[in-house]
């Protein structure tokens, strides 16, 4: 599947996407696998994470992960909004924390000011 609506991946963003975090895993929900992933781009909505395995839209999935500055685990549950085949999807988080949404910030805004 690609892109909704012919658009490219990046003009369907809400928010840029970094770089900010490590120890990510990724399940199916209702699933015991866990899925091969690597690093993928972050932002305080989502986050494209690369893998060889494809997913419908609208799969939700369980990611877990922590950022690198602050070292704050975030587990959440996300939806798949579009997926590249043999290349990875793009999620957007539901139902996470404004806890969660605010540490990502921080970590993303620490990392912007390095650069």
């Amino acid at each position: 599947m690609g892109a909704r609506n012919g658009k490219s991946s990046s003009a369907i963003r809400r928010d840029e996407r970094h770089p900010q975090f490590s120890e990510l895993s990724m399940i199916y929900e209702g699933s015991t696998e866990d899925i091969a992933v690597r690093p993928p781009d972050l932002s305080p909505h989502g986050m494209f994470v690369n893998t060889a395995k494809e997913f419908p839209e609208g799969a939700i999935l369980k990611l877990r992960f922590r950022l690198s500055r602050s070292g704050i685990m975030i587990e959440t549950r996300c939806e798949v909004r579009y997926c590249l085949s043999k290349v990875g999807v793009g999620v957007e988080f539901i139902d996470i924390s404004r806890e969660f949404v605010q540490a990502i910030e921080n970590e993303i805004d620490l990392a912007t000011q390095i650069f």
